[in-house]
């Protein structure tokens, strides 16, 4: 390592020592995260010192252009500050849609008036985003979106609906495949707009789930009228902008590259090591059968393979996201959460199946209703068939 680096992790480490509050050390507890705006806040003060900090050098998105509220780190110097990050256990100062999707999207797709308008927002965490993409009639499907925005002039007139619209009740922006030519084949008549959730217009419902959350919403438009300053690209081509935005999504890069380790690898994590957790279900005194050994070190070994070529794919390109291989990382997890949960089922055995009750530990009912999430883990998204033609297409070459 130069002597440049070396200076550079001292700095950062005593930066971080000195900053860093002791709660934002520890392990993400739900409610307490940052993914920007006021309609939804964490209920940990903690976290809103740590953005602040961060977001004053420019650490919650580290490799952006200075320009756009980032530092300009360069591969080495943010494989540095992750690692210390890391090192220190510190949660991410922010996550959410617009610095893991639209804010990368913009860098490579956006107007200099787009980009300074919205970068710096996202970056301090200014503004919540959502995602408008799938519709009640086109979910695998994406292209086969209703939603229309009429080419008014000056403005386009949006209406229809979006359904499974993810933190839209407490969004302040929303970023939206729509169509504007009826009359083409269905992939060159969609564009890709951005508007204001508090557009006259827009109507948002919550859709309550069984545990009796409503992280998902129906979203309808009825004349929402959007500028043209806010249309990102060109007209009839937000097809291509769409695709990208859903690579920066699968490849979990513009996560990593904000520090943000709380996905779902980490949210299903138990809180102690597999091996302690069965001591802790069996006993003290009884062994791993071969099978659940073997099948542990799989899914272990599963974990080490993603995060190393993770993390190869960055250190190989800070600033660019690779194309269809991304669907490639969007498959592994998917499969990876999923049978990580299982596995902890297995160990728990009933005391996995609590939903609530006294006789269940919050992490019990926690895990359990994460394993009951995860089985959509393998749809939302892009489901893991759409992801397999994806790779057998677009990375192996094959044919259709």
């Amino acid at each position: 390592m130069s002597r440049v680096l070396r200076e550079f992790r001292e700095e950062t480490r005593a930066w971080l020592e000195e900053h860093c509050p002791n709660s934002m050390r520890t392990r993400m507890v739900p409610g307490e995260e940052v993914n920007g705006g006021t309609k939804k806040r964490s209920s940990n003060p903690d976290a809103y010192t740590w953005l602040e900090k961060m977001s004053a050098r420019g650490w919650t998105v580290p490799t952006w252009p200075v320009e756009y509220g980032g530092a300009g780190l360069d591969t080495d110097h943010f494989m540095v500050l992750l690692e210390e990050l890391q090192m220190l256990g510190a949660r991410p100062p922010l996550g959410g849609m617009g610095v893991t999707m639209i804010g990368p999207t913009l860098l490579e797709y956006g107007t200099e008036e787009q980009k300074r308008r919205h970068l710096p927002a996202i970056a301090s965490g200014q503004y919540a985003w959502c995602q408008g993409y799938s519709e009640p009639g086109a979910g695998s499907d994406l292209a086969g979106l209703q939603t229309y925005a009429e080419d008014c002039g000056d403005h386009f007139l949006v209406s229809g609906s979006k359904i499974w619209t993810s933190g839209a009740s407490h969004a302040d922006w929303m970023f939206c495949l729509v169509r504007t030519d009826r009359d083409v084949p269905k992939h060159e008549g969609i564009s890709f707009l951005l508007f204001s959730m508090d557009s006259p217009g827009v109507t948002v419902q919550p859709i309550e789930l069984i545990n009796g959350q409503s992280p998902f919403c129906q979203t309808f438009f009825d004349d929402v009228r959007v500028p043209k300053e806010d249309l990102v690209h060109k007209v009839n081509q937000g097809w291509t902008v769409g695709k990208r935005l859903l690579q920066h999504e699968r490849s979990g890069l513009a996560a990593l590259a904000s520090a943000d380790m709380a996905g779902p690898m980490e949210r299903i994590k138990p809180s102690v090591s597999m091996p302690e957790l069965f001591a802790k279900y069996a006993g003290a005194d009884s062994d791993l059968d071969s099978v659940l050994r073997d099948d542990l070190v799989a899914n272990d070994m599963l974990l080490t393979a993603f995060r190393l070529t993770q993390r190869r794919t960055l250190e190989e390109s800070a600033s660019q996201t690779p194309g269809a291989a991304t669907s490639i990382f969007k498959y592994v997890e998917a499969n990876y959460v999923k049978q990580q949960l299982e596995l902890q089922l297995r160990i728990r055995g009933t005391q996995g199946l609590g939903w609530e009750g006294d006789m269940f530990t919050d992490e019990e009912v926690s895990m359990c209703r994460l394993w009951l999430e995860a089985k959509a883990i393998s749809i939302a998204g892009g489901s893991n068939e759409i992801q397999l033609n994806i790779i057998a297409k677009r990375v192996l070459g094959l044919p259709d």
